[in-house]
């Protein structure tokens, strides 16, 4: 296994953002993600059926979008920082995540690759021993809520439905804390909450601000669509259209990471290097769904140095193709046969299916 000046000194030159080459793929997503919203606007005064292939389509835009935020969130997009951080915001609002705080909770899943302990992936997976010491229905249960089913309802409550209710409950229940405080007569606690501004729903003030500003511009825009077309009209195509990009989200991470053996450890053992080779696919894909992904399929690489723009994975893969043989290539029909491997066994340290426990 190469160590960390290895592959600093391998990767180092496609390390190289290009603020002419991250804006250029910020405005070839732009264009037709706002002439796909143009022609819908004009068609949807004829029929509000035009929503249904309107949504299809936009979801990939607004998934690639998603892949775009993701890049500046690890300041790999563009060279300008403040570039990073005005784009980032803008993709987060037009994906529905506040790119921030989305960033800090993603860089977590950085620092924990391979440590199934700490992370246990979007669908929290359990070690094989406690999984044997479920109850019959429990097993049941566990199945039941990692089947691909529930992808529909999870890209909807994932983009759409959970920043907006942690950003809204989070403002009641400090509004209520204050409220109290100040009925109870306890002025200087009240100061001193409203000074933290501390809750549950959001790691820090700073979270809480990145939130609102994500929120406030969110909200406007629906407003003005409202105005323009319609609640009905507008809804339709928004919520199935985003909803159906983190359903695609999921659905790509997920298999980047649950696959047939896939490296899972404890803290204890952990290896990056071995998790980013061994516990990260490629996706092989059509060129479209790269273009649409922003070469998101070259996860390996990705954990291997988050400073590797997306305009510079494919060249990197390409030329050091021979270091990473062994790195799980997936093709796009099997990405559903990420929900056979959701369990990991802390002995083989992998990533394995229902049926090999069931036939062990």
């Amino acid at each position: 296994m190469h160590d960390l000046t290895f592959w600093r000194k391998k990767l180092l030159p496609y390390t190289k953002k290009s603020d002419a080459i991250a804006f250029r793929q910020i405005i070839v997503t732009l264009i037709p993600f706002v002439g796909l919203w143009a022609a819908y606007i004009h068609l949807v005064e004829q029929s509000i059926w035009y929503f249904i292939p309107f949504s299809f389509v936009v979801s990939f835009f607004i998934l690639r979008c998603f892949v775009l935020m993701h890049d500046c969130g690890h300041k790999a997009m563009f060279k300008t920082m403040w570039m990073n951080k005005f784009f980032g915001y803008l993709m987060g609002v037009i994906t529905g995540m506040p790119q921030a705080v989305w960033s800090k909770n993603h860089d977590y899943h950085h620092n924990t690759n391979g440590d199934w302990v700490k992370y246990g992936g979007v669908f929290n997976i359990i070690t094989t021993q406690d999984y044997a010491a479920l109850s019959d229905k429990k097993k049941k249960h566990y199945w039941w809520y990692r089947q691909p089913i529930i992808l529909i309802p999870a890209g909807f409550f994932y983009v759409l439905f959970n920043p907006r209710f942690n950003w809204a409950v989070g403002i009641l229940v400090m509004l209520v804390k204050l409220v109290k405080s100040i009925i109870t007569l306890q002025f200087s606690k009240a100061v001193d909450d409203f000074q933290k501004w501390e809750t549950k729903f959001w790691k820090s003030k700073q979270d809480f601000w990145h939130m609102t500003y994500n929120n406030l511009l969110l909200l406007a825009i629906w407003v003005v669509m409202i105005q323009w077309i319609g609640a009905l009209e507008f809804f339709a195509l928004y919520v199935v259209s985003t909803s159906l990009s983190g359903t695609w989200g999921i659905l790509l991470f997920t298999i980047q990471h649950n696959f047939e053996h896939a490296y899972a450890t404890d803290t204890q053992h952990v290896n990056h290097y071995r998790a980013a080779l061994e516990g990260t696919s490629m996706l092989v894909q059509p060129r479209i769904f790269n273009w649409f992904t922003a070469d998101i399929a070259y996860h390996h690489l990705h954990h291997l140095s988050v400073a590797i723009p997306n305009y510079r994975l494919e060249a990197c893969h390409k030329e050091w193709e021979h270091l990473f043989k062994d790195v799980k290539r997936v093709k796009i029909t099997e990405l559903l046969t990420t929900f056979d491997y959701m369990l990991w066994d802390p002995q083989l340290q992998k990533v394995v299916s229902r049926e090999s426990i069931l036939n062990t």
